[in-house]
């Protein structure tokens, strides 16, 4: 579970990054979840979208991918979402205390 402090640094991180995941009518399948799950593996967070014609509002779609991933969600803002989780063996963020 992250702090405010962390999420704020995180938040802060995500500003720079570009949109690499978008969900759309298909909403969340396995290739969408391998996706996110290789994303966060390699870069430890990433800045994804829910497009309109997805079936399920942005919360519910993000609130399962955090689950299937077993990451963190860091911010939602509107369609946009940012998720982290902490890659143990490769770590390349640090998160203040």
């Amino acid at each position: 579970m992250l702090t405010s402090k962390q999420r704020a640094y995180l938040r802060s991180a995500a500003n720079n990054i570009d949109t690499i995941l978008t969900i759309g009518k298909s909403g969340l399948n396995e290739k969408i979840i391998k996706q996110a799950d290789d994303a966060l593996t390699a870069r430890e967070i990433f800045k994804g979208k829910v497009l309109d014609t997805a079936d399920e509002n942005v919360k519910e779609v993000v609130a399962n991918l955090s689950k299937a991933t077993s990451s963190d969600i860091v911010q939602i803002i509107g369609s946009k979402f940012v998720l982290y989780r902490k890659n143990d063996k490769n770590s390349k963020i640090v998160l203040p205390k």
